[in-house]
């Protein structure tokens, strides 16, 4: 029998299918999410659990002139295949392909690119009241995972909307990790009632009358008291009908039929609108619904038949997992240790410092900014809170980290994880930014291990100092070097020499980081061809300063080149403070290898294909002998 799914080249199709066939249809989409994520990785769990409802919304309005939201994207997978990209899905989260959430470049119905949480309902906000004030036709629906509702942002956007009292659907989809269960029989006989359009007709025509009499509005309001005490009894409901929407829910989102005469009953509802669909996270895969721990969140690389893992087995511990056990042993032999993450116990690897030291161990939610003002506090009191977040995320707290914790000198540590490229998440995870925008935050301390045992003896450094400090570490496997049973802190602002050029080399290369290793296999590569002023050169961000353990190496080198661990914060050279500059451009998704390979690009984006101008200390224009191999130093450079 032909796949429905294979007659779907735009909702416009979706349209002309029959109610009776949209079950079968959320069948075949979740075939094709299974197969695909075992191939490429993704998000399984809640693209799985959203099947239903994106395609009863995308059933009863219409993209593009309707507007749909996704609050981070996770839940998208269903929404590319119903708008056209279905001969492409298969190419999600790889170079050239799809990307793993909505892309506004990528199509039309991507109303609003997202990768981070809490934000569809300020975004479809702005949709709606941007609409408002051009005179343009069309519905605005936001669609948020319950995990959402952690994050301040969304609350915000409630109060507003709830304010403005604007034509705005928010559908909740509450997979059961967060928010309360359904709660019977009537609240879902009472759902149907409060949503029909009887009701609706009925309670205008009730206002229209009542506001004719004497005490009139007195009445509408003890109505409206009663209506919302009813609906209190049997529904969560009550925070919102607070915030001013009207509430409908909970309604089962695995109903498609169901939820179809739903939307179809609420897109006649004056003002804002939330409807609460209670899902299963991973639905109609059994190993995705038997993880308890992610519902199969990020399950990835696995065997459809049975949902295990056919990837290889790492040569060495991820710096995630080594990082999680350092902090346990640091928590073990120092009581004022307490551990903070936001909504990312499994991906920070602190969930064992949760099985361990349960009353030292905070998961705040998606709520970053609250995570480390709430560390401020706890180091206001003598605690040493470590709070490790993903390096992109902690971009929402920057205010925190300067006001906060940095100007207060307060001892706050902070681990960044997926420091630098991340591979097939994209553009929105990249790890690229936290060396250039800590780097200015006043009195903190800022590192990066080449290693995992440096890594582990960069903690141990950030716990023992006296005030503020950060480091970042990769994602993947470490470099499989020794540990030190105990790690011992660093001595801060020194560098190391790794490859020794001797005492006048023709070449110093700067590295930070795990870049230390591909600046040794380059200068290996430099050292031995004849042609080193040559290749590109980068300014270093910092001289190494004579009488340190870099020994002045950057002072004395001829050619003196940076290898920068990611986003460069510096204006060009040559041009005043206040020049324009050209903006950088974000590192799309692809394997991490391959956005490794990708050819070095000037301001304009173009590829370097010339030779740049090196910066030469003592070196004349003309041309001069040089010997047959290159002396070329490289320094390590810690903070």
């Amino acid at each position: 029998m032909p796949r429905l799914l294979d007659r779907i080249e735009s909702p416009l199709d979706l349209k002309r299918l029959k109610p009776e066939d949209l079950p079968r249809l959320c069948e075949e989409i979740r075939e094709e999410i299974i197969a695909t994520c075992a191939k490429n990785g993704g998000h399984l769990g809640s693209s799985l659990g959203a099947v239903e409802l994106i395609v009863a919304l995308h059933y009863v309005y219409t993209s593009p002139l309707d507007r749909l939201v996704f609050d981070v994207g996770h839940q998208a997978y269903a929404h590319k295949l119903l708008t056209g990209r279905r001969d492409r899905f298969r190419t999600i989260r790889t170079e050239g392909g799809l990307a793993g959430f909505p892309e506004r470049h990528e199509s039309e119905h991507d109303a609003f690119g997202v990768g981070h949480a809490s934000t569809a309902v300020s975004a479809a906000l702005g949709m709606v009241e941007g609409r408002r004030l051009r005179g343009e036709a069309g519905k605005v629906v936001a669609l948020m995972g319950d995990g959402a509702l952690t994050g301040g942002l969304s609350f915000e956007g409630l109060n507003q909307a709830g304010y403005l009292k604007r034509d705005l659907l928010v559908v909740l989809n509450d997979n059961e990790m967060s928010i309360s269960p359904n709660v019977g029989a009537l609240s879902e006989w009472l759902t149907k009632k409060f949503a029909s359009r009887t009701f609706d007709h009925w309670r205008r025509t009730a206002k229209d009358i009542l506001r004719q009499l004497p005490r009139g509005p007195a009445a509408i309001e003890a109505i409206r008291h009663a209506i919302n005490a009813t609906k209190a009894l049997v529904s969560p409901g009550i925070l919102f009908e607070g915030l001013g929407f009207r509430y409908v829910g909970p309604v089962d989102g695995h109903d498609v039929q169901g939820l179809v005469e739903t939307f179809h009953e609420v897109a006649l509802c004056d003002g804002p609108v939330l409807v609460h669909a209670m899902t299963t996270k991973g639905k109609g895969y059994h190993p995705a619904e038997s993880d308890l721990a992610t519902r199969g969140h990020g399950l990835s690389f696995f065997d459809v038949a049975t949902g295990k893992p056919i990837s290889k087995k790492p040569p060495a511990k991820s710096y995630t997992d080594l990082f999680a056990e350092a902090l346990c042993d640091a928590m073990e032999r120092d009581e004022r240790i307490v551990a903070i993450t936001a909504a990312m116990l499994e991906g920070t690897g602190l969930i064992k410092a949760k099985q361990r030291f349960p009353d030292r161990t905070y998961d705040v939610g998606i709520a970053e900014p609250h995570a480390v003002t709430f560390a401020a506090g706890l180091a206001c009191e003598g605690l040493r809170p470590v709070v490790a977040i993903y390096s992109t995320f902690l971009q929402r707290a920057y205010d925190q980290i300067i006001h906060d914790v940095a100007l207060q000198g307060l001892p706050v540590t902070f681990a960044l994880d997926r420091g630098g490229l991340v591979g097939a998440d994209g553009k929105t995870h990249q790890g690229a930014f936290d060396l250039s925008y800590l780097r200015c935050v006043p009195n903190l301390l800022v590192m990066a291990p080449a290693d995992e045992n440096e890594m582990r003896r960069m903690l141990a450094t950030a716990v023992e100092h006296g005030g503020p400090a950060a480091f970042r570490f990769p994602r993947g496997s470490g470099q499989g070097v020794q540990l030190d049973a105990i790690p011992r802190p660093l001595e801060i602002g020194k560098a190391r020499v790794v490859r020794d050029g001797g005492p006048r080399p023709d070449v110093v290369v700067l590295a930070a980081g795990t870049a230390v290793h591909a600046a040794i296999a380059a200068a290996d590569a430099l050292a031995a061809r004849e042609a080193a002023r040559r290749r590109p050169v980068l300014r270093p961000r910092r001289r190494v300063r004579p009488g340190r353990d870099g020994r002045g190496v950057g002072a004395r080198g001829r050619l003196r080149l940076g290898v920068p661990g990611g986003v460069r914060a510096a204006r060009p050279p040559g041009r005043g403070a206040g020049a324009p500059t050209r903006p950088a451009r974000p590192v799309h998704h692809a394997w991490r290898r391959e956005q490794a390979a990708r050819p070095a690009r000037d301001r304009r984006g173009r590829r370097r294909r010339g030779r740049p101008r090196a910066r030469r200390r003592g070196v004349r224009r003309r041309a001069r002998r040089r010997p047959a191999r290159r002396r070329v130093s490289v320094v390590r450079s810690r903070q």
